[in-house]
């Protein structure tokens, strides 16, 4: 079945991811379509608990069941259809064609396992390099992510190592079979604002010298304006805008986007609001028996009566898409 435009890597679509709980039914991801084309950064931006991570473990298919169930859409990757193949199949996929790298590296490496071990035997399952090659090549990834004597530190323990360079041996983990697709789930989280930089530029020179198409998840705008060609925004389980990065901080439509822009912090304010910031007001609403109609109406200045529908998610220009009754 071949729905994709020629160059696209990754198609997301309607994709509907639940969690079945005690207390009644959460749709942490509810009709999210996207597509990632080649050699391009999607940044996918909200708050904590709107649904980016269960997105992208969903395009993974690392969704724990139970509680958690993919209950409809499809994800394609080139023609591929993941959410089709068997399990045995989608692990040959994930990390050779497919990487991910997760929020928290303490908890994603094996601690009992040397970070070469690991890399090495990533290489191995996935090329069928012998030893000596797969260990020449996870210390060559070691050095490439600019960890400095590899050959030393592939010997180390996760625990060995600072929490900058046990993100940069995940970097290299994921980067090591020269996957089509990297997943980069809040990949500078807890690291200091100085090794955030540093991880950013090496993630986009890998991306250049490898090819690699990015879905790049976070909550600090700045990050995703410097990095990301496309933005698609999300707010309980629901894309509620989507544009190229320019266009969206530019000319942001959706109440919930200009609330994001307007909460970032500014160098440059005037006295009077010298250490006063910004902030949506509300708090975001349990995904459990949510109300009918626009999910951000309760927290939204602009909502009338018919934001008791739900919106439809439109295309308002070329490329600009927003769920929201204010247009159209």
């Amino acid at each position: 079945m071949d729905r994709l435009p020629s160059n696209s890597l990754l198609s997301v679509n309607g994709l509907k991811t639940y969690f079945f709980t005690s207390e009644g039914v959460a749709k942490a991801v509810d009709d999210v379509s996207f597509v990632l084309e080649k050699g391009e950064t999607l940044g996918l931006v909200g708050e904590s608990g709107c649904g980016k991570s269960v997105t992208a473990l969903s395009v993974m298919r690392l969704v724990d069941d139970p509680p958690g169930k993919i209950m409809g859409g499809e994800i394609f990757l080139g023609k591929t259809s993941l959410l089709d193949l068997p399990r045995p199949e989608m692990r040959k996929i994930r990390g050779r064609d497919i990487s991910m790298i997760f929020q928290e590296p303490m908890t994603s490496l094996n601690p009992v396992f040397t970070v070469g071990y690991q890399i090495r035997e990533a290489i191995r399952y996935h090329q069928n390099a012998g030893k000596t090659e797969a260990w020449e090549r996870s210390v060559e990834m070691l050095r490439l992510v600019g960890i400095s004597s590899p050959e030393q530190r592939a010997f180390d323990y996760p625990h060995h190592l600072s929490g900058g360079m046990r993100q940069r041996g995940m970097i290299a983990m994921a980067l090591s079979c020269n996957p089509k697709v990297l997943i980069a789930d809040e990949p500078t989280t807890a690291l200091d604002v100085t090794i955030q930089a540093q991880i950013m530029d090496l993630m986009s020179r890998l991306r250049e010298k490898f090819g690699t198409a990015m879905l790049l998840i976070s909550h600090d705008l700045g990050l995703i304006a410097e990095i990301a060609q496309r933005v698609v925004v999300m707010y309980l389980g629901k894309i509620v805008e989507s544009a190229k990065t320019c266009d969206l901080f530019d000319e942001p439509l959706h109440p919930y986007t200009q609330g994001l822009i307007k909460s970032i912090p500014k160098l440059h304010q005037k006295h009077s609001d010298a250490g006063m910031l910004w902030e949506i007001p509300g708090s975001v609403p349990s995904l459990i028996n949510l109300d009918p109609g626009c999910l951000f109406a309760g927290r939204c200045d602009h909502r009338t009566a018919r934001c008791r529908d739900m919106p439809p998610l439109k295309e308002i220009k070329p490329g600009h898409k927003v769920r929201c009754w204010l247009y159209g």
